[in-house]
């Protein structure tokens, strides 16, 4: 067995878990800013604000952000709506490896796959130089002079196809030294990795010394295929896990059926029919699949907080009250019965 099956798990957002060899603490819980950026939809100012409002409200103080996210907009809402908190009062994470610029013709510039974002052209580099740009032009539009953590963004062959090779070699050589001497400085508290698939998880993220990895797909209610491998190389190194994307990008929340997303795309059939089997679980014993899935993360014992995104106050406020929600243990018992979870996968007790 490669742990406890069941996993004590007491979750409220003010609950902290440190992060790896650090002397980084950080809540349970966080909000993830991508639908700020607009990914599927615009959110207009005024929803914006209303969700930052209401996760503040609710007690979240943690917070989660990417150049990416819209082109700089995520950074530059969230900069605006932590301006006026006191600093020692939240904390913030926000990522490496783009750096933005003024598209050459801005009138035709596609901001795909942003339904809205602003104007900037992306350039990829993860050299030394490369780092330290882009941290100095995330606290520009965060309107901060600090940022608790620094990740590494998207280094996986998803984007970057026959160049995977040469940014891997850039972020080895010399931008992981960035990010060491960040936080020898103080200038930040930890570094990491974000993680979409398991070829990441298992290359490029062994290659470098992190403190923890933002896994965005890998592990999830419907996808425990890293939990021995990628995942439990993690805990064995003392590496923390951020869970970035626990509902795999809307599937379970929205559950199965037409327009279901699934890793930031459409859900196969075959993910559907999983999804499927989980709904009945829910539905069998009462559970929200929702807070199912956001709970289930929290008990593996490498992952220190979950960052749902959310656009509407409605969003954020569901997403808080699921950490108190108590789930049977009946439920989790049935999902490995019915091969819906990995036999050995914690679950909370």
């Amino acid at each position: 067995m490669l742990w406890e099956e069941q996993i004590t798990v007491t979750l409220s957002v003010s609950t902290r878990r440190r992060v790896g060899k650090t002397g980084l603490e950080l809540p349970v819980f966080g909000l993830g800013t991508a639908h700020l950026g607009e990914l599927y939809a615009k959110v207009d100012e005024p929803d914006s604000r209303a969700t930052m409002d209401a996760a503040w409200a609710a007690g979240v103080r943690f917070y989660d952000t990417a150049p990416w996210y819209g082109r700089g907009l995520s950074e530059h809402r969230l900069g605006g709506f932590l301006r006026a908190k006191p600093r020692g009062e939240f904390q913030v994470t926000t990522k490496v490896g783009r750096t933005l610029h003024r598209p050459s013709d801005p009138k035709t510039f596609d901001r795909s796959p942003w339904t809205g974002g602003l104007n900037f052209e992306v350039n990829f580099d993860y050299t030394y130089d490369g780092v330290m740009r882009s941290y100095e032009q995330a606290l520009q539009r965060l309107a901060l002079d600090t940022v608790d953590a620094l990740v590494i963004h998207d280094l996986d062959a998803g984007f970057h196809g026959d160049k995977q090779a040469g940014y891997e070699k850039q972020l080895v050589e010399s931008g992981i030294n960035a990010l060491v001497e960040l936080k020898k400085s103080g200038d930040i508290q930890a570094y990491g990795m974000g993680i979409n698939n398991n070829a990441a998880l298992e290359g490029i993220a062994t290659q470098v010394d992190l403190d923890f990895c933002l896994v965005a797909m890998p592990y999830t209610l419907i996808d425990q295929d890293s939990l021995t491998r990628g995942m439990k190389a993690l805990h064995d190194r003392n590496v923390s896990v951020i869970i970035g994307a626990p509902f795999a990008s809307g599937i379970l929340v929205t559950g199965s059926g037409a327009g279901a997303k699934y890793a930031y795309g459409a859900a196969s059939p075959e993910v559907q029919a999983r999804v499927r089997g989980i709904e009945e679980a829910c539905k069998k014993h009462n559970v929200s699949m929702p807070v199912a899935a956001l709970q289930f993360v929290l008990a593996h014992p490498a992952v220190v907080s979950v960052i749902p995104g959310a656009a509407k106050p409605s969003e954020v406020e569901a997403n808080v009250a699921a950490l108190g929600v108590k789930i049977p243990s009946a439920f989790w018992a049935d999902l490995k019965a019915h091969g819906l979870l990995h036999p050995e996968a914690p679950v909370p007790a």
